[in-house]
């Protein structure tokens, strides 16, 4: 509560600054960011470069499905508006409920085919961006989506900025193993015998036959998950080791010693280590699951947004993208936000800043980031196979 308290604060004072002394329309930009997303001194840089005035509304939310849902929302309520037939009471009354349609929220990659399909958001025209040149391929690749299926596609239409990103890690307690004489590496030591019933897990399908997929040799995005003769036995094996499964709460167990480690969100171990000495964690040497936290442009704003008009919030979209791209603000939400920029990956790792060099759980080496892999939409029968494996596996 206290960083979003913080957030809200220094968007009203640069609002309160950019209106003083100014006459007539302005332009304007609206973000709803997820919330610890965005270091709240980038907001007073990113004011600094723009060439003239303008009122920033920059509004966090804690959850990345609080933003779909909005983005949901803001689709329905765009089709209730139609204003044929109306009277100007009910217009007025539409118009109160409806909330102020933002020009950029965060979405997390996973989300994007979703969003694409549901039509709750528009391609980005930002390829002719500058920084858009700097994301290294994988990134771009994410991004370019079908208009109807939401599936990767290299000729696709842009329909996300990616801004920072991290991966699933193993978390473990150092006192816990110091008797054990040996520390995890990678995913294989989850099916250690030592480990049985003191590992929490996602509660995620694809975070956890991913990863058994993973110490199988194989990707995350396999397909036809039948013909992996030695995937049922490993995650019968695995069941045996899990004493909890919780994506919101998988590292309680884990501070209580209730469990000795937790497979998670780099984000969420990053932050609790800060906190308790006896954690630490490693990104698994064979490779692991990558997410990226993306600009999204919901369907809800007006096509005359990208417009040349002064008070139109494309080319302030735009500008924002670009300054996140910027090395100096890279850098910044890097060493801020618990989550690496994508313009770091291809930057020599001698240029950056100690506490990100050092720090190989937020920017691993080249040679396991090399093997890990985003999680791609899969075709309808995966996920029906990667539904009943789940049952299964929850059921041993």
């Amino acid at each position: 509560m206290k960083r979003r308290s913080l957030i809200l604060g220094a968007s009203t004072i640069a609002l309160s600054q950019l209106a003083s002394g100014c006459t007539g329309q302005q332009a304007s930009l609206k973000v709803r960011l997820l919330q610890n997303s965005i270091p709240v001194q980038l907001l007073g840089e990113f004011r600094k470069t723009l060439k003239s005035r303008a009122t920033l509304n920059f509004d966090p939310e804690k959850q990345l499905s609080a933003l779909f849902k909005l983005l949901t929302t803001l689709k329905e309520q765009g089709k209730s508006n139609n204003n044929q037939g109306r009277s100007l009471l009910d217009l007025i009354r539409i118009r109160s409920r409806t909330p102020i349609s933002p020009d950029l929220v965060t979405l997390g990659d996973y989300w994007l085919k979703s969003a694409i399909e549901q039509k709750l958001i528009q391609p980005l025209k930002i390829e002719t961006l500058s920084g858009w040149k700097e994301l290294p391929p994988e990134y771009q690749k994410l991004v370019k989506r079908g208009d109807q299926t939401g599936q990767l596609d290299n000729s696709g239409k842009v329909w996300g900025a990616p801004y920072r990103w991290g991966a699933t890690v193993i978390a473990y307690r150092r006192d816990k193993f110091k008797a054990l004489g040996w520390t995890p590496t990678d995913w294989s030591d989850l099916w250690r015998e030592s480990l049985r019933d003191r590992i929490s897990v996602l509660d995620h399908p694809r975070e956890v036959i991913g990863l058994t997929l993973k110490n199988l040799g194989l990707s995350y995005n396999q397909q036809d998950l039948n013909q992996v003769k030695d995937l049922k036995p490993a995650l019968r094996q695995l069941a045996k080791q899990v004493k909890f499964y919780s994506s919101d709460h998988y590292l309680k167990p884990l501070v209580l010693g209730d469990t000795w480690v937790a497979v998670g969100w780099s984000t969420d171990i990053l932050a609790l280590r800060t906190r308790d000495r006896q954690i630490e964690a490693v990104v698994p040497q064979s490779g692991t699951a990558l997410w990226s936290d993306v600009w999204v442009k919901p369907v809800s704003v007006s096509s005359a947004s990208d417009s040349s008009e002064s008070n139109s919030g494309s080319d302030l979209s735009k500008e924002w993208i670009q300054f996140c791209w910027q090395s100096k603000s890279a850098k910044q939400i890097s060493l801020l936000t618990n989550a690496a920029s994508p313009i770091l990956v291809n930057m020599p790792r001698n240029t950056l800043p100690q506490d990100i060099q050092s720090n190989h759980l937020l920017l691993p080496e080249a040679a396991i980031l090399n093997k890990c892999e985003f999680l791609h939409p899969l075709p309808e029968s995966t996920q029906k196979e990667y539904q009943s494996l789940w049952k299964e596996m929850r059921s041993t």
